[in-house]
């Protein structure tokens, strides 16, 4: 057996185009398969008329119902003679005596009471008018012609089904335009003007009313964006001030202990010169810690808390006991203990060297960490959570894990993830959020470090 190769590879020679004819057989068969399968699947949940539109559905069914009836019954035992040509006349029977009165009668009623339930089963409609249509002598179709129109534009507008309905409204044309001899209903003269004007005037207050609430709908999304806008504003003033006032307190704590540690080396100066040394020292720690916090803060903020500020050295000094630091790292374990104790299984992990960090910039982790474990329990019940801590040389990046569970109370208006997003730009640092391709939810936070 003889291969012949190139630079393609090996060629399949004569089988080639058997090979061609299969994959092409097998594209056909899955095609029509994934057609009829999609054709019994709707596109959207089943139309909910209105009792309105019920309300007009059946006042069109019976105005077409009675129209269609009293011509039935009018042109029962009548001879008609159309001149389909010049000088060739054709005489046109029409059904007579009482078996053909209530033929005529019976597809009327059939074709028109259908209408009734043309928005809820549009198919099933026009199947159903289709046959009566069919049914119905040539020489007499006016009888079910109108109802056929109106439930092939039912069928076009209301029917969930689009496969079916496209493949079913060219077979129902196609069938009603070739039946029999073709002979199309006559409109008589004096309905002529008026089949042309409510057209028209059904297409122009179709438009207007299209534009009135077109109109409206642009208004209500224009009121709706400017609300969330404002909505969206007030909530980061609120978070800035929020953080603000956190900070505050952080200053203030430093600021309190260093009044507190000079005034003692002030008395011990002269007696204990080591211990004020220390003093001292402890002093310009606490300073260089509050100025890296209003660095920080000064650089974002700019609408400042009246009555907040401290009233003095002697009372900062007699309240500095009542004052208290902001929770930071290491009480994110009493953090995750108080979670636990809700049910949600929460893990704790903390990776590479731990070491001190500003006051502001271990709150916003701390902060970080609480939101997102709230989120969990509120939004996820029955899932389990991961907190992971890790110190980097360059940056702490502090991440929050859920695997998702049950929804809880609804969802969140999302002015927490804003007020984190404010809290770390306040030292450089970003936030992620998202969906985790393994289901549930992660919340992960950067923060950059100066060097040690």
């Amino acid at each position: 057996m003889t291969t012949w190769t190139d630079s393609a590879g090996p060629r399949g020679g004569d089988n080639e185009p058997v090979m061609d004819v299969r994959t092409t057989l097998e594209r056909l068969r899955e095609a029509v398969r994934r057609t009829v399968r999609d054709a019994r699947l709707p596109s959207g949940p089943p139309l909910r008329p209105t009792r309105r539109a019920w309300q007009f559905d059946a006042l069109v069914a019976l105005a077409l119902g009675i129209a269609t009836v009293y011509y039935g019954i009018d042109n029962a035992d009548n001879v008609v003679v159309r001149e389909i040509a010049p000088g060739v006349e054709r005489v046109v029977p029409r059904p007579s005596g009482p078996g053909g009165l209530a033929f005529m009668v019976t597809l009327a009623v059939i074709a028109s009471g259908a209408l009734a339930l043309r928005r809820r089963y549009p198919l099933a409609v026009l199947c159903i008018v289709t046959a009566a249509t069919l049914a119905t002598p040539q020489s007499v179709l006016r009888l079910t012609f109108y109802a056929f129109v109106i439930a092939v534009y039912s069928a076009a507008v209301y029917s969930p089904y689009r496969v079916a309905t496209l493949a079913a409204l060219p077979v129902s044309v196609v069938l009603v335009g070739t039946s029999g001899n073709s002979v199309t209903p006559i409109v008589p003269n004096e309905y002529i003007a008026l089949l042309i004007l409510v057209p028209m005037a059904v297409a122009a207050v179709g438009l207007r009313t299209w534009k009135l609430r077109t109109d409206e709908g642009r208004t209500r999304l224009s009121a709706l964006e400017r609300e969330q806008a404002e909505a969206l504003r007030r909530a980061v003033e609120h978070e800035r001030a929020r953080i603000a006032r956190e900070l505050h307190d952080v200053v203030t704590h430093n600021v309190s202990v260093m009044i507190i540690q000079a005034g003692a080396a002030r008395k011990i100066m002269k007696t204990s010169p080591e211990q004020a040394g220390e003093a001292l020292l402890a002093v310009e720690a606490g300073g260089r810690a509050a100025m890296t916090e209003l660095r920080h803060v000064m650089g974002l903020l700019t609408v400042a808390d009246e009555g907040e500020g401290t009233d003095g050295g002697a009372d900062l000094a007699d309240t500095a006991a009542e004052l208290a630091p902001q929770p930071g790292l290491d009480q994110l374990e009493t953090l995750v203990g108080r979670v636990r104790d809700t049910g949600l299984p929460v893990d704790l992990t903390v990776t590479g060297p731990p070491r001190p960090l500003p006051p502001g910039l271990e709150l916003a982790a701390y902060r970080v960490v609480q939101e997102a474990l709230t989120n969990t329990v509120k939004h996820a019940s029955g899932a389990t959570a991961a907190v992971t801590v890790e110190y980097g040389p360059e940056r702490l990046r502090v991440e929050v894990t859920d695997t998702g569970g049950r929804p809880g109370a609804g969802a969140g208006n999302g002015r927490g993830l804003i007020g984190l997003r404010e809290r770390l730009a306040v030292h450089d640092g970003t936030l992620n959020t998202g969906r985790r391709l393994t289901g549930g939810y992660r919340v992960e936070a950067l923060i950059p470090l100066e060097a040690p």
